[in-house]
C-alpha cells in the first residue's frame, strides 16, 4: 500500500528530513522517528527555527538543525504540504534550488490541499497525525521499529490527538500506541520527561495571567481571541509558546465554539491559531488561505490586525451558520 516510500528511499543514501518553520510535537516525533527508521542511511534534521525549550522532552531534539543538508540527495518533508508553511525556505534561494532539484517526498496527515510549487511526490492521507501515518507506513512496508522510534511516534500521536481524546482520535491510533509499548517504548518515564520540561516559571504563570486579561468575545461569547504582539514572542517564545498558554483555557470558556490566539510580526505577518469545539476550524482558516483539521487549524496573512478581525468574525459567523 505504501511502496512508494520504499521506493523512493530505495536509492538514497544521505536524506534531509525537513519540518516546517512552526515545529510542533508531531513534526519533531515525526522528524527523529525517520532517523531511526532509517538508520541505514545518513539522516540530516533540519528545521528553519530552533527547537523552543519546551519540546525539549523528546530525546535526540538537539540534532534538529537550522543549517540545511544541501549535499542530500533527498529531501522528506513532514507534517505539511503547505507552502505557507514552508515560505523561510523558499524564500532562501539555495533552498529552493535544492528542492527544485532534488527528490522530493511529502508525508503529510492534513486534509487542507497540497498546493506547493515545486516537484513532489507525496504519500498524503487524513490522520491524527503524521506520526500516525509514519506507523501505518512502517507496518506496511516491514521497516523495523526500535525503542527510541517508537517514543518518537507515540509522542507525536499524543501530541496532535490532545493524550488521545481529540475527535480526530480513532482506534487505531488506540492499537497504535499499546503495539508501540510492546516495541519498547516507555510511557511512563516518557510523561515524566514531558511533565518536567512543561513547568512553567513564575514569570511564564504571570504572563499567562496577561494573556486571559487580554481575551476579547465576540458573537455572544462564541468567538474568543487573544492578541499577541512581536514584543510578546520575542520575550517568551523560546521558554513556552503563547498559544499552547491560552487557546486550551479559551476553549473551556462556557459557551465558546472557536477560540483564536492572533500573533503579529514586524514584517506586517499575522498568523492565527484556531481550535474549535465545532468541526470548522479549517472553514475558517480556509477563509484566509489556510487550513488544517476541523477542529484545528492555522491561516496567515500579511494585513493589520484591525482589518483581520472583523473578517475573522465574519467567517467564524458563517461557519458556525452553516454548520
Amino acid at each position: 500500500m505504501y511502496d512508494k516510500f520504499t521506493e523512493f528511499i530505495k536509492d538514497k543514501q544521505h536524506i534531509c528530513v525537513v519540518q516546517a518553520e512552526n515545529p510542533d510535537g508531531d513534526s519533531l516525533g515525526s522528524a527523529l522517528a525517520l532517523e531511526e527508521a532509517l538508520a541505514d542511511k545518513e539522516v540530516s534534521l533540519y528545521c528553519p527555527v530552533d527547537i523552543p525549550k519546551y519540546m525539549r522532552y523528546f530525546e535526540g531534539w538537539g540534532r534538529v538543525d537550522i543549517e540545511f543538508a544541501y549535499k542530500a540527495d533527498a529531501i522528506i518533508i513532514v507534517d505539511t504540504a503547505s507552502t505557507t508553511l514552508l515560505s523561510k525556505l523558499l524564500n532562501d534561494g539555495a533552498i529552493r534550488n535544492c528542492l527544485y532539484s532534488t527528490p522530493v517526498l511529502v508525508i503529510d496527515h492534513h486534509e487542507t490541499e497540497a498546493d506547493l510549487e515545486f516537484p513532489y511526490e507525496s504519500i498524503i492521507e487524513p490522520t491524527s497525525s503524521c506520526c500516525a501515518l509514519l506507523y501505518k507506513i512502517f507496518k506496511d512496508q516491514n521497516i523495523a521499529v526500535n525503542a527510541q522510534c517508537a517514543e518518537d511516534i507515540i509522542y507525536g500521536i499524543l501530541s496532535d490527538t490532545l493524550g488521545l481524546t481529540s475527535p480526530s482520535t480513532s482506534s487505531d491510533d488506540y492499537r497504535a500506541v499499546a503495539e508501540l509499548l510492546d516495541d519498547g517504548a516507555n510511557i511512563a518515564e516518557m510523561e515524566e520527561r514531558r511533565r518536567e520540561f512543561s513547568k512553567k516559571s513564575p514569570r511564564i504563570l504571570d504572563y499567562k495571567a496577561d494573556l486571559i486579561k487580554r481575551v476579547e468575545y465576540h458573537l455572544d461569547g462564541k468567538l474568543a481571541t487573544v492578541l499577541i504582539p512581536f514584543d510578546d514572542i520575542q520575550e517568551y517564545s523560546d521558554e513556552y509558546n503563547p498559544n499552547v498558554l491560552i487557546l486550551e483555557e479559551l476553549r473551556l470558556v462556557e459557551g465558546v465554539e472557536i477560540a483564536v490566539a492572533i500573533k503579529t510580526y514586524p514584517d506586517g505577518k499575522l498568523t492565527g491559531k484556531i481550535r474549535s469545539a465545532q468541526p470548522v476550524a479549517d472553514q475558517v482558516a480556509g477563509f484566509f488561505g489556510g487550513g488544517g483539521h476541523p477542529y484545528a487549524a492555522g491561516f496567515r496573512v500579511y494585513d493589520d490586525y484591525e482589518n483581520v478581525l472583523p473578517d475573522l468574525i465574519e467567517a467564524t459567523m458563517k461557519a458556525l451558520d452553516i454548520h
